[in-house]
């Protein structure tokens, strides 16, 4: 059996300790989700994702950064704005489907968007966690009135490393296209047109 060489081992011990040494809870949970015969009635006209000034983005090359915004598959020149196409996009393709006689406008306001470093991604195996969370907002289209929220919604995944990760890029899969696709499940959950995608895992990340 080949033994883990002296540097990567040190790195990986270098960060359990930045991850905190044990796993967390993490979650991806809302409340209640929207009657489905409600969300029936409902068309979507727009998603509008604001990303606060507020929220501190890191591009440091660490393994887990203290900020509440790390995205690194981006050009890196606005990462509130990647990271709001990101979210936008998702939800746009999640809620296609609805095609009732009411337009309504989804707005997200992003609390939290801490995905994988790629340092983080390279030497970790089995842990890592994209830790997202926003509060979202149904409202009409036509007279503003707010049909649903403001919603607090916790959507983390547990963030693939590693051998794993090697394999699934070269699969064309990312980070990217990952979180894309949870965070299609939990707008469908919460809008009462998919599957109920709620549940809480336990795992070294933040």
């Amino acid at each position: 059996m080949s033994r883990m060489n002296h540097p990567r081992l040190v790195a990986v011990l270098l960060a359990v300790t930045l991850l905190g040494g044990c796993a967390r809870q993490f979650a991806t949970s809302y409340s209640a989700a929207i009657p489905a015969a409600t969300s029936a009635g409902w068309s979507l006209a727009d998603v509008r994702v604001a990303v606060p000034e507020g929220l501190t983005v890191s591009e440091s090359r660490t393994i887990y950064p203290q900020a509440d915004i790390v995205w690194r598959e981006g050009p890196g020149t606005d990462r509130r704005a990647e990271v709001a196409a990101l979210i936008d996009a998702a939800a746009t393709a999640a809620l296609a489907p609805l095609s009732g006689p009411r337009p309504v406008v989804l707005d997200i306001t992003v609390e939290r968007f801490h995905a994988m470093t790629f340092e983080a991604e390279r030497v970790l195996s089995d842990a890592g966690v994209h830790d997202i969370r926003f509060t979202a907002r149904v409202s009409d289209a036509a007279t503003g009135e707010v049909l649903a929220g403001p919603e607090p919604l916790q959507a983390a995944l547990p963030a693939h490393s590693g051998s794993r990760m090697v394999a699934e890029r070269a699969s064309g899969q990312s980070q990217g296209t990952q979180i894309s696709a949870h965070l299609q499940r939990v707008f469908a959950g919460w809008f009462g047109i998919g599957p109920d995608p709620r549940g809480t895992f336990r795992r070294l990340g933040g």
